[in-house]
């Protein structure tokens, strides 16, 4: 079909190197995008950009450019987005970004009240002050330029709700209200803006918090309609798909990949 590549977009994915946002890096590289694998890891980021390297062969021309012919290519890039100064070094030097998703994260998990408003300083830097700073650097450029993706990664957690994830949902609920405002700003620069959450999805994440409740992952299936944990392929084909010119009419929209645990 037409409308599905990104050859000559340039694409920033922010947590690059855990399993969903290498996930994500690989479907954009596959469109051709250029992608620079976002991450406060080094070493998760090269390992990610290593591995599209091998997936997608890359050629090297007569200048000393690694592409890949008929897709895309991918360098790491270290960013801490706890730290303002190191967001703003990034993006001065990530060059003119078509696509944006902000897909890193960080829960701490604990009853609202026990939980210490330290950590909430944390969440609320990397949930949601840096995608909002970023976005800030970025979105003049694709505006001007006449095209651009904004994609939000939240949390079903942040719309129903989620036991021990109260400042964790806080924060990624504010992510709602920042896409849809920038979807009507943005528009008349052709920038389209969206969120996407994720239900219950197998991660490593996942993996570690099974291992201190055994029989968690179980509960957990059982309450999807599906019957499964979803992958974090099944986030990437979404993403993908909405920063592609054929999902160029959906803007300002909150959509859930869950298997079915949140319907609307």
């Amino acid at each position: 079909m037409d409308g599905l590549r990104l050859d000559g977009r340039t694409a920033v994915v922010t947590g690059g190197g855990g399993a969903i946002g290498a996930a994500i890096c690989a479907d954009l590289v596959s469109l051709g995008a250029h992608v620079i694998v976002a991450d406060v890891e080094q070493e998760a980021a090269d390992k990610v950009a290593a591995g599209l390297a091998h997936t997608f062969p890359w050629v090297v021309d007569s200048g000393g450019t690694a592409w890949s012919e008929g897709q895309g290519r991918a360098e790491a890039r270290r960013v801490d987005l706890a730290d303002p100064a190191s967001i703003t070094e990034f993006c001065a030097g990530a060059g003119a970004v078509d696509v944006l998703v902000h897909n890193a994260g960080v829960s701490v998990v604990e009853p609202f009240t026990e939980s210490d408003p330290a950590s909430w300083d944390l969440m609320w830097l990397v949930n949601l002050r840096a995608p909002m700073l970023m976005t800030k650097l970025l979105l003049p450029g694709m505006v001007e330029r006449g095209w651009g993706r904004l994609v939000f990664i939240s949390s079903d957690g942040a719309k129903a709700g989620s036991g021990g994830e109260g400042a964790y949902a806080a924060t990624k609920a504010g992510l709602f209200g920042l896409a849809k405002t920038l979807a009507r700003e943005a528009a008349k620069g052709n920038v389209t803006s969206n969120v996407v959450c994720p239900g219950p999805t197998d991660t490593p994440m996942l993996r570690r918090v099974e291992a201190e409740k055994p029989g968690l992952v179980d509960k957990i299936v059982k309450s999807i309609p599906l019957r499964r944990l979803g992958e974090p392929a099944d986030v990437a084909g979404l993403v993908a798909y909405l920063c592609t010119e054929r999902a160029a009419y959906i803007t300002g929209q909150t959509l859930s990949v869950s298997g079915g645990v949140t319907m609307h």
